[in-house]
């Protein structure tokens, strides 16, 4: 709803973007931890950040790892990947910097990372034929 206003990049982008962020430390307070700002997308990230040499920033990370959560989830990721665009974000391995075989092994590893956490990538996590199907399917490879 405020890709555009985000893109921006002015006061009233920074703005929005500030109260996302109180709201978010607000929810992890009454939840006494980062889950509710925290998920399969994150764990990607962290996987990403453990087998790249050079990662990405984390926030570009998680935002094509949530294209590639919500397709897992049966959301309209391809919402998700154009709104993305539309801020200027990254969508893909090759924009992150990030080769393709790494994207499918953090998918299957990411699920290592809090094991403990439920998210779409369940206690098994994904296989790589799933990771890969995934990645291809949303374009992220």
């Amino acid at each position: 709803r405020n890709a555009d206003i985000i893109r921006l990049g002015n006061e009233e982008s920074v703005r929005k973007v500030i109260k996302a962020l109180i709201s978010t430390g607000v929810a992890m307070s009454i939840a006494g931890s980062s889950r509710p700002a925290s998920g399969a997308e994150h764990l990607f990230s962290h996987a990403l950040d453990m087998l790249a040499e050079k990662p990405a920033l984390h926030g570009e990370q998680v935002g094509v790892g949530t294209i590639i959560m919500a397709y897992l989830h049966g959301l309209k990721w391809e919402r998700v990947r154009e709104t993305l665009k539309r801020v200027g974000a990254p969508t893909t391995a090759y924009e992150l910097g990030i080769e393709p075989e790494l994207i499918i092994e953090a998918l299957t590893i990411a699920h290592t990372i809090r094991p403990e956490r439920y998210t779409i990538l369940g206690k098994d996590g994904l296989t790589r034929e799933a990771a890969e199907k995934a990645a291809k399917i949303t374009g992220v490879i």
